[in-house]
């Protein structure tokens, strides 16, 4: 019966509170989902390996988009590869400026938006599909609120997330009541 509550309970933070974890508001954040803001990189080193695909940051890489932030050791890029499409002869792709596929954040990865804030010692991002895998003792906060597990899953476009453990261990959540504003005409 106790572990029957704590499922039901850890289900209703999973789909009530996680989500609240990358967006407030179901149309906003499907309009930074598809942002076309620019993405901005700062690193002590860049390396680009066109016939990759891959641009790497490294040295306290920090990438930032909008009110979204992700800084770690290291930051890898990786793009799509071409589709059949030829270049115009004798023009060079530069590395960075094609379909982006997923970033991957390796070493001291902290995510922030706003007052949320993941951290883990690495996380995935892919583009297409929105999602985000964080693993290396991910955490998630918002506010005093946390969720701690072996594997977090975000589906920003679904607005749904999954916390997951190994089968030795079990998922935490830490989570405050909110606190009523009195009423001051009562």
């Amino acid at each position: 019966m106790v572990i029957k509550k704590l499922f039901v309970l850890g289900m209703l933070f999973v789909f009530l509170v996680v989500p609240t974890l990358h967006a407030k508001d179901n149309s906003a954040r499907k309009d930074k989902l598809n942002s076309k803001e620019p993405i901005e990189i700062v690193s002590d080193r860049m390396d680009a390996y066109n016939e990759k695909k891959l641009v790497i940051f490294s040295g306290n890489a920090v990438a930032t988009q909008g009110d979204k932030e992700i800084k770690s050791d290291r930051l890898f890029l990786y793009y799509k590869k071409d589709t059949g499409k030829k270049d115009k002869v004798g023009a060079k792709e530069i590395a960075g400026t094609g379909d982006l596929e997923k970033i991957e954040a390796k070493g001291n990865v902290i995510v922030t938006q706003k007052e949320r804030i993941a951290t883990g010692e690495e996380a995935v991002y892919y583009q297409d599909s929105g999602q985000i895998i964080l693993t290396g003792n991910p955490v998630l906060r918002d506010g005093k609120n946390l969720i701690k597990g072996d594997k977090v899953i975000v589906f920003t476009n679904e607005d749904r997330g999954v916390v997951e453990c190994d089968p030795k261990k079990r998922v935490k959540a830490i989570i405050y009541p909110q606190e009523k504003k009195e009423n001051k005409n009562n």
